[in-house]
């Protein structure tokens, strides 16, 4: 970090100007990036992801798409059979308003699921065409001007329904840009870096913040070329982007003013700062980075793509950090630090306060922090992963009217996640037949059925259509579409079984049987790296086990909130989701892994570094907390500001995931790096420090002589950097 640190010194004009020129290749790259993002959800090798390709090539709709649902009601004293000649003149006419759409009712299967018990409500379900955009219309805004045509005509009440109408009709599908979204963390990332600095230095973590992001920016873009890339990405970039750039510029600016106030020249402080606090952001870049890489053995194309775009946020921003900012602060940084209202020479009272309190009490400490953590983790045993169910979607409106008025004449609410078991070839009439009967014996199964016409029977395969009897949208009834699969899997000529239902068990067996592997990839490399950082054995345990600890308890937190939806209406307006969705866990363990270990590091680094100097463990608690408490606090408030702004976008799903990490954050950077790690630091006393020669060895590990930190107080200030230094040039 010194030889850095002192390369950038000598070369920062070329430093600040290549930068420079990256940044405004970057801007380009910003707005090129958004356009080519994928949408992929693909799950290669998975069955239902097999059979579904199938599907869409040969019909061209259906699928693990919910199918919309029109629904009819005639008045009261007729019934749906004497009126059956108008209702499939109305069916024919919204086949025609929307021809890429696959229909099946009533008159085309004689089922009885399709009719109400009062015989006066029927239904048809429209099943879309592939989706390919987030603009892409339902059928049924093709059928609207029918519908309404309909109403008039015939004096039925006609409407629709359906997974998505209702998530249209109960969510709010607008919300700012995403510049928007990340003006709004910055705005919340200067107001913190304000209070921190109190000088116009608060403008320099945002400046290496928007370099960083744009040139981020820059590799995705190149990335869109050699491999899909997702969509999410770009809010990765630019609000996670944010918040890792502005901690870890925070980290180094702080100590280079710690320095600054005890007297070190300019240049001296700057590498100082890089060695210190440049060797605890390498580091903790690496953990985050390695987190996020775990990603790459979960054979599914969106969170790979995510892993490697995720990924790159932290490496980039410490490239930036450790390059541009020592020019930056080698140049004109005393000039910036005005004026200095904040005195950095001394640890903070209030910290320093604190600290010695969890060193006198620290058993209590460590007990009531465990037990906080104890009680946030315990709805974690009750996480659903799928989608949000019906009820959550919409409380009011025409679809959620519709939708009750079929619950209530007894329609099965597994209408709403209906699965296709797709035939080839033999003899199609006989196999269907043999399909439908072992998929109605199956328990949780209403009916099957399988019209024979040219829309379901097509170039050598048929459908055939499975309703359940519950909703298959989550993992708690997802095991009815595994036995369906089972009791079709024997008939001649079945190749699969598609759906919402096996969609779900596709993503249970391709990401959640894999995470152990993904879990033991993290903690492997992240105890190798903090081995290194800390010089010590039983600080990297440590921190690798809180944050295990530390992210369950978030994930408790978040089924809490959102899924049983003790929160999430009164703060965004959305009832209970009762699920949580595929790829949020995952996403949230790796970002949340590597992000709340930052501060382990940021803490833990400097602890190190005080036990160094001083030979004692209480000592260390005591300046480490002391010198780094506020830091890692205001730190964490930008990172949950950053979120906050990601939790106005569009989606349930975004608004789960920004939350998710947003509570990690605070919860990690209060009850953890705040009470639990001081006051098991505290506990272990020399136990902390152990490192066995072979390992350190093994590890490259130079021992270093107690007391090799220099004291606090360096030589006078050189002419020209004192606090009562002549004016300088802002140049470089």
């Amino acid at each position: 970090m010194e030889r850095l640190g002192g390369f950038v010194l000598r070369h920062r004009r070329m430093v600040v100007l290549g930068w420079l020129l990256l940044m405004l290749v970057g801007v380009f790259s910003a707005g090129q990036t958004s356009k080519r993002l994928s949408l992929d959800f693909s799950l290669p090798g998975q069955p239902g992801y097999e059979t579904e390709k199938q599907i869409l090539a040969t019909y061209g709709n259906g699928g693990s798409n919910q199918p919309s649902i029109v629904v009819v009601t005639v008045p009261q004293g007729t019934t749906v059979d004497a009126q059956q000649a108008q209702i499939t003149s109305v069916m024919d006419k919204l086949q025609a308003a929307a021809p890429q759409a696959r229909m099946v009712d009533y008159a085309t299967t004689h089922d009885p699921v399709f009719v109400t018990q009062d015989g006066r409500s029927t239904y048809a379900l429209a099943f879309p065409p592939k989706f390919t955009s987030f603009d892409q219309k339902l059928p049924t805004v093709a059928m609207r001007p029918v519908l309404e045509q309909a109403k008039t005509d015939t004096g039925f009440d006609w409407g629709v329904t359906g997974y998505n109408e209702l998530s249209q009709n109960g969510s709010d599908n607008n919300g700012p840009s995403l510049l928007a979204e990340t003006l709004l963390g910055g705005l919340g990332a200067m107001a913190v870096l304000v209070f921190l600095f109190a000088s116009f230095l608060a403008f320099i973590p945002l400046v290496i913040a928007v370099v960083s992001i744009l040139n981020t920016f820059t590799i995705v873009l190149l990335g869109t070329y050699v491999f899909n890339i997702s969509f999410v990405v770009q809010f990765l970039i630019a609000l996670v982007g944010l918040g890792v750039a502005v901690d870890y510029s925070l980290l180094l600016v702080n100590r280079w003013r710690e320095e600054r106030a005890h007297g070190r020249e300019n240049h001296e402080a700057v590498l100082i700062s890089m060695k210190y606090a440049g060797h605890a952001v390498l580091a903790s870049a690496g953990t985050v980075a390695i987190s996020l890489c775990s990603l790459l053995v979960i054979p599914v194309p969106l969170l790979r793509s995510m892993g490697i775009g995720g990924m790159l946020i932290p490496l980039v921003s410490t490239l930036v950090v450790l390059t541009l900012l020592p020019a930056i602060l080698g140049g004109i940084g005393p000039r910036v630090d005005w004026p200095r209202i904040r005195n950095e020479s001394k640890a903070s009272r209030a910290w320093t306060g604190w600290a010695r309190f969890i060193v006198r009490f620290k058993w209590p400490a460590a007990a009531a922090a465990t037990a906080m953590r104890a009680v946030l983790m315990l709805p974690i045993f009750g996480i659903k992963i799928g989608q949000t169910q019906t009820d959550s979607l919409a409380t009011s409106g025409p679809s959620y009217t519709q939708l009750h008025t079929l619950r209530e004449g007894g329609v099965p609410a597994g209408v709403v996640s209906p699965m296709e078991v797709l035939i080839k070839g033999g003899d199609l009439n006989a196999e269907t037949q043999q399909v439908i009967t072992a998929a109605k014996a199956v328990p949780g199964v209403a009916t099957a059925f399988a019209p024979d016409n040219d829309a379901w029977q097509k170039d050598g395969m048929a459908l055939v259509e499975v309703i359940p009897t519950n909703e298959t949208v989550n993992s708690s009834q997802a095991h009815v579409a595994s036995a369906v699969h089972d009791a079709v899997a024997d008939v001649p000529g079945v190749v699969g079984v598609a759906g919402i239902g096996p969609t779900i068990t596709d993503y249970i067996n391709a990401v959640y049987k894999n995470f152990p592997y993904s879990l033991g990839i993290i903690a492997l490399v992240t105890f190798l790296l903090l081995v290194r950082t800390f010089r010590s054995i039983l600080l990297p345990i440590k921190a690798v086990l809180l944050n295990i600890i530390s992210v369950c308890a978030t994930f408790g937190a978040t089924v809490w909130f959102w899924q049983d939806g003790h929160g999430s209406q009164q703060l965004f307006g959305i009832p209970a989701t009762g699920a949580v969705s595929f790829w949020v866990p995952m996403i949230i363990f790796a970002f949340l892994f590597g992000l709340s270990m930052d501060y382990e590091v940021f803490i833990l680094a400097r602890m190190r570094e005080e036990y160094d100097r001083t030979g004692s463990t209480s000592q260390a608690v005591i300046q480490g907390l002391g010198r780094t408490g506020r830091l890692v606090t205001g730190a964490a408030m930008i990172l949950f500001l950053s979120f906050l702004a990601l939790a106005a976008s569009p989606g349930t799903d975004i608004k789960v995931f920004a939350t998710a990490l947003g509570i990690g954050i605070l919860l990690d950077a209060t009850i953890v790096r705040a009470l639990l790690v001081p006051a098991l630091v505290a506990l272990f006393g020399k136990a902390n420090w152990w490192m066995p020669a072979w390992v350190a060895k093994v590890m490259r590990i130079k021992p270093e002589p107690m007391g090799h930190i220099p004291d606090q107080a360096g030589p006078p200030a050189a002419e020209g950097f004192g606090e009562h230094a002549a004016p300088v040039e802002f140049k470089f």
